[in-house]
This record gives C-alpha cells, sequence and structure tokens, in this order.
C-alpha cells in the first residue's frame, strides 16, 4: 500500500490536465483544499505564514516552489526570484533560511549554468546570513546533486546544506560522506517513485532505515535536521539524544507546513527545535501530490475540503 499510494500520486502529480484544474481552485480562498498545505502564491503570503510560525516559537525555511525548468532563461529567471525572495525576508525581518531545487535552476538544461545559478543565490545569501537548503530530488539526480553541492562547498559556501533521502539504498554512503565534509544535511524519507533496486518499498524497512540514519547523523553528524511527521521515530530520537546527552541545540527537527501542527507545538513546548518547510508559489501542484503520497491520510482533509466548498 505504502509504495502503491506513493506511485499514483506521484503519477497524478504530472498530469497537466489534473494540474490546471486544481490550479484553478486549490488556492482560491484561503479554506481551498490546498491551504492547509501551500501558504499561498506570492512572496508576501509566505512572509506572513511564517510570522504566524515564528510567534508560536517555530523555525522556518521558505521555499519558492517550482521545478523541472525547461529553458535557460526560465532557469535564470527562478534564480533571480530568490534573489528577490532573500531581499523579501530581510526586509520582513523573518528567519533567513530558504530551500529550493536544482531542477529549478537548470540542472537538466546545463550543468555549469546551474552552478552559476546556485552561486548567484548563495552570494547575497552569504552576506546577509541566510542559510540555503538543496532539496533532493528523485534518484536520477542524486550523485548530480551532491556533486554540485561539493563544487560549492570547495568554494567556501557554508552557508548551504542538503537534503538526502533514507529510501534510497545508496544513502547510508552518502550520509558519511557528507559527515565527513563538515556538511548539514537535511534527513528526508523520500516522496518519489523508485525502482525497487534504487530504494527500499515497504514502509518497515523505510523507517528502519530512516532512524538508523537519523542516530547516525546525531552522533556523527553536523547540526542535522531530522525531517519526520513519525510519532514513534521521533520518540526513539528523543530517547537517543537523552541518551546521549546530545544538547538540543545541536539538530533540528522539521515538518511540513501544515502537517502534524500538533506534534510541532508539543516538540517546541519540550524545548526542542523545530523548523517548518513552507511552500508558497504557483507551481505548488506537484509538491502538493507527492504529499498527499506520502501521507494518504490527508487525502481525508482534502476530500472533506472540497465538500465544505461545495
Amino acid at each position: 500500500m505504502y509504495a502503491g499510494a506513493k506511485a499514483i500520486f506521484y503519477a497524478l502529480s504530472r498530469s497537466a490536465a489534473l494540474k490546471r484544474l486544481a490550479s484553478r481552485h486549490g488556492l482560491a480562498t484561503p479554506t481551498s483544499f490546498a491551504s492547509r498545505f501551500i501558504a499561498g502564491e506570492t512572496i508576501d503570503t509566505a512572509i506572513e505564514a511564517s510570522k504566524r510560525l515564528q510567534a508560536n516559537g517555530l523555525l522556518v525555511t521558505l521555499d519558492h516552489l517550482g521545478e523541472r525548468v525547461r529553458t535557460l532563461e526560465e532557469s535564470t529567471a527562478a534564480s533571480h526570484d530568490y534573489v528577490k525572495l532573500l531581499e523579501a525576508i530581510v526586509a520582513a525581518g523573518i528567519e533567513r533560511n530558504i530551500s529550493l531545487k536544482l531542477t529549478q535552476l537548470g540542472i537538466d538544461i546545463d550543468h555549469a549554468t546551474c552552478v552559476d545559478n546556485l552561486r548567484r543565490i548563495l552570494e547575497p545569501a552569504s552576506r546577509q546570513d541566510c542559510y540555503v537548503r538543496i532539496d533532493m530530488e528523485n534518484s536520477p539526480y542524486t550523485e548530480r546533486t551532491l556533486s554540485i553541492f561539493e563544487t560549492l562547498w570547495e568554494q567556501n559556501y557554508r552557508n548551504v546544506g542538503v537534503a538526502l533521502q533514507a529510501y534510497l539504498h545508496r544513502t547510508e554512503e552518502d550520509v558519511r560522506r557528507m559527515n565527513t565534509l563538515g556538511a548539514r544535511v537535511r534527513l528526508v524519507k523520500g516522496a518519489y517513485k523508485e525502482p525497487a533496486a534504487t530504494a527500499y518499498k515497504d514502509k518497515k524497512t523505510v523507517d528502519a532505515a530512516f532512524l538508523k540514519l537519523a542516530l547516525l547523523l546525531l552522533d556523527e553528524g553536523h547540526y542535522p535536521a531530522i525531517a519526520t511527521h513519525d510519532a514513534a521515530i521521533i520518540d526513539a530520537v528523543c530517547a537517543h539524544v537523552t541518551e546521549r546527552h546530545i544538547a538540543r541545540d545541536r539538530f533540528e527537527f522539521q515538518m511540513l507546513y501544515g502537517i502534524r501542527r500538533d506534534l510541532q507545538a508539543a516538540l517546541v513546548s519540550a524545548g526542542y527545535r523545530v523548523r517548518v518547510y513552507v511552500p508558497f508559489g504557483r507551481e505548488w501542484f506537484p509538491y502538493f501530490m507527492r504529499r498527499l503520497g506520502e501521507r494518504p491520510a490527508n487525502v481525508g482533509f482534502v476530500l472533506r475540503s472540497l465538500l465544505a466548498e461545495r
């Protein structure tokens, strides 16, 4: 069921017709079905959402949604959009932390252009003391993403980290590779459809891999981000840091906007750092569908919202 749901929603995320239909209704009002998980289509709506989260003791990272651009002009425009986002974040006085995807910056078109576009973002981010996280996409991009990350790291950009996906067979090696480098890792389970030769397929195995890698990052990593809504895994992480006397300012939990807000609040009350991933922008549909595939329970919420709108 776990792998099947992800495959279905991944296929739906690539449907142009469904995207057009959803885009007309998904964020039309503050109560529309996607509004629970997407902080609007503009920088202003994302900043307002971030301010509300920060008022509740949460940390934030903003992601201007977009991926798989088709031209060099689109990739360059995306990098300029992120520079504008940095300027807006600084002006608003919210936390200076962003996330982005390399397919948004042209990795499919030209490697050197993608590096240049990322550098175009990292330069002002460094001057403005802003942290940049590179999201990880499906497995054909894993090594290419890490290669670009390492290129910028070797050029002394230290305000950048990367995400790794626990369901890939290769990820333990990649975690050790990043730990040796001294890089900060966001660990996620993984949301893309992958072949069995590349990724674990059943939830129990993925959960076990995630917990193993989370503990490795806590013991040997550099301010890791443990990105999960799984209460059992979170309990195991909390038990581990207590047993090992790991200070709570040496790592953080990360969760998605609109998901398990009760758990976010409980962890903050217990003294843990919790960062919320705040996605926004007009290209929200593929992200939204992958989130449904990761957590099919959210489908019920969407259906109830749709019925309420009728």
